[in-house]
This record gives structure tokens, sequence and C-alpha cells, in this order.
């Protein structure tokens, strides 16, 4: 982690793309095709969709004027903040991000289920805890949301987030054969167990917990 670096998290908006889309070639380089900023503008518009962006501080030390998120221990009542609020569409002109973004992370809201579209983090952030921290968050708002679960496809060849999917409840549910269309490799559909039961809400509150003491001199936390 480099020295006195801070990591905040907060809703995408449309400045953000051009960083969003680099950022998902980097973490996916093989997969085909890659998403489009026409497709992410489309997302960032679908009332189903919900994304947010990690960013860092800037070099000087200092952040561009967002809010920032009271961290893991509050992380829901951040999430609903935010769901109450407009997702800054706006009607003027498009401002890129001044922020530094290292990671991004989305889910559809179908029904009862929270299906994740995306997590990556830029491969020169990682092994920092960033990729859990987003899933942290995706399944704090998958519960504020009132989702029955959370689910999504990863590909059989990728073990290291497969681990970390496991360590936070998701089993494999079944396999879409050939679901990737760069080599055709199948992807395993993990899913977690009921959200609302009292052994799923204490491991997850067990390891937010964890991940927070871990963390806390690097992220946004309280």
């Amino acid at each position: 982690m480099e020295q006195n670096t801070r990591y905040h998290i907060r809703r995408m908006k449309d400045g953000d793309i051009p960083q969003i889309v680099d950022i998902d070639r980097d973490a996916f380089p093989t997969q085909w095709p890659h998403p489009t900023p026409n497709s992410f503008r489309m997302e960032l518009r679908n009332k189903l969709a919900h994304y947010f962006v990690i960013y860092r501080d800037n070099e000087d030390g200092n952040t561009a004027d967002q809010p920032r998120p009271g961290g893991i221990k509050r992380v829901t009542s951040f999430l609903r903040h935010l769901l109450n609020h407009d997702r800054f569409f706006g009607t003027g002109p498009v401002v890129a991000s001044r922020e530094y973004l290292v990671g991004v992370v989305g889910i559809w809201m179908m029904v009862d289920e929270a299906h994740v579209t995306t997590i990556a983090v830029k491969s020169s952030h990682r092994r920092q805890g960033l990729g859990e921290w987003l899933l942290i968050v995706i399944i704090d708002l998958a519960m504020a949301l009132h989702a029955h679960s959370v689910t999504l496809e990863v590909r059989v060849s990728n073990t290291v987030p497969q681990l970390l999917y496991e360590k936070y409840g998701f089993t494999i549910a079944g396999t879409r054969i050939k679901y990737y269309q760069d080599n055709h490799e199948d992807a395993l559909i993990m899913s977690t167990d009921k959200l609302a039961s009292p052994a799923f809400q204490s491991r997850f509150q067990q390891l937010k917990e964890e991940h927070r003491k871990r963390w806390s001199q690097c992220y946004t936390l309280s």
C-alpha cells in the first residue's frame, strides 16, 4: 500500500467512464468484446443497475469535492443515503473525474436477487483489500435493497476471486458452458445463501470487522 494513500468509495458518474473503460481492459485483458463507453452510459441510466467506484487521494493529498462515506462500519447508512439522491446524471456537459479511479463494482437488482455485473480493480492496486471492500459494499447494498441473495459469474480458471467469494459465503450453483466469447471458457455461477439468515449475517459482520481492522489506516473508515 502506498504510504499516506487513502481510498474512498462513491457512486459512479458519467465523468468516470473513460477511466472505468481503462480499468475494465486492464482487469480483463483477454475479454472480448470489452464494454464500450456507451455501454457504461447506458448502465448509469438503467434503473436496475447500481455502480460504485473506488478512488484514491490526489498526489497533493487532497481529493476533489466529493462526499466521503463513513466507511465499512457505516456503509449501509452511506448506501441508503446515496439511494435517496440523484445519480449525478445532470443535464449539463460531462466533466471528467479529477480523482484517480482504481476499482469499480456494479449490480443489477432483478426482483429479489442482486446480480454482480462487474467487479474489477486495477492490476497495479491489487492485494490491498480493495476487491474485498467492493464486495462488502455490494453485499451491504443488496441487503439495503432487500435482496434475497447475491449471484455472479466467474471464469472456471480464475481461482483467486473464487476464493474470495467462497470466503464470503458464495457457493457454486451451476455452470454456464462456453460463456466467455474470447476463448469459450465455462463460467461458474456462484450464489450466496439467504442474506437475512443468522448464519450469513454473523459471518458477514465478522468478516467486515476483520477487514476494517486490517485496512482502516488506508480507507475512509471510522
